[in-house]
Protein backbone atom coordinates (compact mmCIF):
# COMPACT_ATOMS: atom_id res chain seq x y z
CA UNK A 1 0.00 0.00 0.00
CA UNK A 2 3.35 2.45 0.33
CA UNK A 3 2.90 2.70 -4.12
CA UNK A 4 0.02 4.80 -2.97
CA UNK A 5 1.84 7.62 -1.62
CA UNK A 6 4.91 7.75 -3.76
CA UNK A 7 3.21 10.30 -5.93
CA UNK A 8 2.50 12.58 -3.19
CA UNK A 9 6.15 11.94 -1.78
CA UNK A 10 7.44 12.67 -4.98
CA UNK A 11 5.98 15.80 -5.01
CA UNK A 12 6.71 16.53 -1.54
CA UNK A 13 10.51 16.36 -2.38
CA UNK A 14 9.96 18.46 -5.72
CA UNK A 15 8.77 21.70 -3.08
CA UNK A 16 4.91 21.33 -3.00
CA UNK A 17 3.61 21.47 0.30
CA UNK A 18 -0.26 21.73 -0.15
CA UNK A 19 -0.89 18.95 -2.17
CA UNK A 20 -4.77 18.49 -2.59
CA UNK A 21 -6.35 15.75 -3.90
CA UNK A 22 -9.94 16.19 -5.76
CA UNK A 23 -12.53 13.33 -6.89
CA UNK A 24 -15.60 12.98 -7.49
CA UNK A 25 -18.94 10.41 -6.85
CA UNK A 26 -22.09 9.99 -8.25
CA UNK A 27 -21.66 11.12 -12.00
CA UNK A 28 -23.20 7.93 -12.91
CA UNK A 29 -26.20 7.28 -10.70
CA UNK A 30 -29.83 8.04 -12.32
CA UNK A 31 -30.72 10.20 -9.32
CA UNK A 32 -29.52 12.45 -6.43
CA UNK A 33 -26.64 14.87 -6.37
CA UNK A 34 -22.80 14.86 -8.15
CA UNK A 35 -20.05 14.91 -4.83
CA UNK A 36 -16.77 16.26 -5.37
CA UNK A 37 -14.33 16.17 -2.11
CA UNK A 38 -10.72 18.08 -1.92
CA UNK A 39 -8.51 16.96 0.81
CA UNK A 40 -5.16 17.77 1.67
CA UNK A 41 -3.33 15.09 3.43
CA UNK A 42 -0.01 16.41 5.76
CA UNK A 43 3.57 15.42 4.49
CA UNK A 44 4.17 11.97 5.52
CA UNK A 45 0.91 10.84 6.90
CA UNK A 46 0.03 7.10 6.17
CA UNK A 47 -3.68 6.03 6.65
CA UNK A 48 -3.40 2.51 6.89
CA UNK A 49 -5.58 0.63 4.87
CA UNK A 50 -6.69 3.99 2.34
CA UNK A 51 -7.50 2.96 -1.19
CA UNK A 52 -10.01 3.75 -4.32
CA UNK A 53 -13.34 3.93 -1.89
CA UNK A 54 -14.81 1.56 -4.78
CA UNK A 55 -12.21 -1.44 -4.09
CA UNK A 56 -13.71 -0.86 0.04
CA UNK A 57 -16.55 -2.15 1.98
CA UNK A 58 -18.83 0.28 3.19
CA UNK A 59 -17.84 -0.14 6.69
CA UNK A 60 -14.41 0.15 5.90
CA UNK A 61 -15.04 3.15 4.14
CA UNK A 62 -16.99 4.72 7.07
CA UNK A 63 -14.26 4.48 9.46
CA UNK A 64 -11.49 5.58 6.69
CA UNK A 65 -14.00 8.61 6.75
CA UNK A 66 -13.57 9.38 10.33
CA UNK A 67 -9.67 9.12 10.13
CA UNK A 68 -9.24 11.44 6.88
CA UNK A 69 -11.44 13.94 8.58
CA UNK A 70 -9.90 14.02 11.71
CA UNK A 71 -6.34 13.82 10.22
CA UNK A 72 -6.28 15.98 6.85
CA UNK A 73 -4.94 19.59 6.91
CA UNK A 74 -8.03 20.04 5.07
CA UNK A 75 -10.92 18.80 3.53
CA UNK A 76 -14.43 19.95 1.72
CA UNK A 77 -17.53 18.11 0.11
CA UNK A 78 -19.41 19.76 -2.29
CA UNK A 79 -22.64 18.52 -3.89
CA UNK A 80 -24.52 19.74 -6.88
CA UNK A 81 -27.78 18.60 -7.14
CA UNK A 82 -29.95 16.81 -9.99
CA UNK A 83 -31.87 20.13 -11.08
CA UNK A 84 -28.04 21.92 -12.12
CA UNK A 85 -27.19 18.70 -13.56
CA UNK A 86 -30.23 18.74 -15.76
CA UNK A 87 -29.22 22.31 -16.69
CA UNK A 88 -25.66 22.16 -17.49
CA UNK A 89 -24.91 18.32 -17.95
CA UNK A 90 -23.48 16.26 -15.48
CA UNK A 91 -19.63 16.94 -16.69
CA UNK A 92 -20.04 20.51 -16.12
CA UNK A 93 -22.05 20.06 -12.62
CA UNK A 94 -19.20 17.93 -11.78
CA UNK A 95 -16.81 20.28 -12.70
CA UNK A 96 -18.82 22.67 -10.51
CA UNK A 97 -18.64 20.59 -7.48
CA UNK A 98 -14.89 20.25 -7.46
CA UNK A 99 -14.34 23.85 -7.65
CA UNK A 100 -17.06 24.23 -4.62
CA UNK A 101 -14.84 21.79 -2.69
CA UNK A 102 -11.70 23.73 -3.49
CA UNK A 103 -12.91 26.69 -2.68
CA UNK A 104 -14.68 25.40 0.73
CA UNK A 105 -11.12 23.98 2.07
CA UNK A 106 -9.58 27.43 4.13
CA UNK A 107 -6.31 27.45 2.24
CA UNK A 108 -4.86 27.86 -0.97
CA UNK A 109 -3.08 24.12 -2.18
CA UNK A 110 -0.11 24.41 -4.05
CA UNK A 111 -1.28 21.93 -6.28
CA UNK A 112 -3.94 19.99 -7.09
CA UNK A 113 -4.51 16.50 -8.43
CA UNK A 114 -7.47 15.76 -9.75
CA UNK A 115 -8.75 12.26 -10.63
CA UNK A 116 -8.94 11.64 -14.42
CA UNK A 117 -7.66 13.37 -17.56
CA UNK A 118 -9.63 16.09 -17.87
CA UNK A 119 -9.11 20.21 -15.85
CA UNK A 120 -11.58 21.11 -14.09
CA UNK A 121 -10.78 24.84 -14.62
CA UNK A 122 -9.83 25.28 -10.71
CA UNK A 123 -7.60 28.21 -11.31
CA UNK A 124 -4.99 26.71 -9.52
CA UNK A 125 -2.07 24.75 -10.48
CA UNK A 126 -3.61 21.50 -11.36
CA UNK A 127 -2.41 17.66 -12.85
CA UNK A 128 -5.01 14.90 -13.79
CA UNK A 129 -3.86 11.47 -12.94
CA UNK A 130 -5.69 8.67 -14.75
CA UNK A 131 -6.43 6.39 -11.55
CA UNK A 132 -5.88 8.60 -9.15
CA UNK A 133 -8.20 7.16 -7.03
CA UNK A 134 -5.98 3.79 -7.14
CA UNK A 135 -2.39 5.61 -7.51
CA UNK A 136 -2.39 8.82 -5.19
CA UNK A 137 -3.31 8.75 -1.08
CA UNK A 138 -4.74 11.95 -1.55
CA UNK A 139 -7.02 11.77 -4.63
CA UNK A 140 -7.95 8.34 -2.83
CA UNK A 141 -8.92 9.93 0.67
CA UNK A 142 -11.44 12.51 -1.57
CA UNK A 143 -13.00 9.43 -3.34
CA UNK A 144 -13.83 7.94 0.34
CA UNK A 145 -15.05 11.62 1.58
CA UNK A 146 -17.09 12.03 -1.42
CA UNK A 147 -18.62 8.46 -1.73
CA UNK A 148 -19.55 8.30 2.08
CA UNK A 149 -20.99 12.01 1.89
CA UNK A 150 -23.30 10.93 -1.09
CA UNK A 151 -23.66 7.51 0.49
CA UNK A 152 -25.27 8.82 3.45
CA UNK A 153 -27.36 11.15 1.59
CA UNK A 154 -29.33 8.48 -0.74
CA UNK A 155 -29.73 6.86 2.84
CA UNK A 156 -31.71 9.74 3.76
CA UNK A 157 -33.77 10.25 0.51
CA UNK A 158 -34.35 6.87 0.61
CA UNK A 159 -37.11 7.96 4.01
CA UNK A 160 -38.23 10.75 2.13
CA UNK A 161 -38.86 8.51 -1.49
CA UNK A 162 -39.61 5.39 -0.14
CA UNK A 163 -39.36 2.57 -2.99
CA UNK A 164 -36.96 3.07 -4.86
CA UNK A 165 -34.11 1.60 -3.16
CA UNK A 166 -32.13 4.26 -3.02
CA UNK A 167 -30.59 3.10 -0.19
CA UNK A 168 -29.66 0.15 -1.51
CA UNK A 169 -28.26 1.15 -5.27
CA UNK A 170 -27.94 4.58 -4.54
CA UNK A 171 -29.24 5.99 -7.36
CA UNK A 172 -27.72 3.41 -9.95
CA UNK A 173 -29.47 2.27 -13.28
CA UNK A 174 -30.06 -1.71 -11.13
CA UNK A 175 -32.89 -3.44 -13.13
CA UNK A 176 -34.63 -2.52 -9.48
CA UNK A 177 -34.07 0.88 -9.82
CA UNK A 178 -35.77 1.32 -13.25
CA UNK A 179 -38.48 -1.23 -12.09
CA UNK A 180 -39.72 1.20 -9.40
CA UNK A 181 -38.99 3.84 -11.27
CA UNK A 182 -41.41 1.98 -13.90
CA UNK A 183 -43.89 1.48 -10.89
CA UNK A 184 -44.36 4.73 -9.47
CA UNK A 185 -42.61 7.71 -11.73
CA UNK A 186 -40.13 9.64 -11.41
CA UNK A 187 -39.44 11.82 -7.83
CA UNK A 188 -38.03 15.14 -7.59
CA UNK A 189 -34.45 14.02 -7.41
CA UNK A 190 -34.09 11.77 -10.47
CA UNK A 191 -31.86 13.49 -13.25
CA UNK A 192 -34.73 13.99 -15.65
CA UNK A 193 -31.93 14.47 -18.78
CA UNK A 194 -30.69 11.00 -18.13
CA UNK A 195 -34.08 9.10 -18.94
CA UNK A 196 -33.88 11.05 -22.34
CA UNK A 197 -30.54 9.88 -23.00
CA UNK A 198 -30.80 6.36 -21.58
CA UNK A 199 -34.95 5.44 -20.84
CA UNK A 200 -36.13 3.08 -18.49
CA UNK A 201 -34.79 -0.10 -18.85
Amino acid sequence: MTDLYKYETALHTEGYTLICGIDEAGRGPLAGPVCAAACVLPAGLVIDGLNDSKKLSEKRREALYDEITAKALAWAVCLVDEKTIDEVNILQATYRAMRGAVEQLGLKPDLCLVDGNRDPGLGLPTRTVVKGDANCASVAAASILAKVTRDRLMAEYDKQYPGYGFAVHKGYGTKAHYAAVAALGLCPIHRRSFFKKHGPA
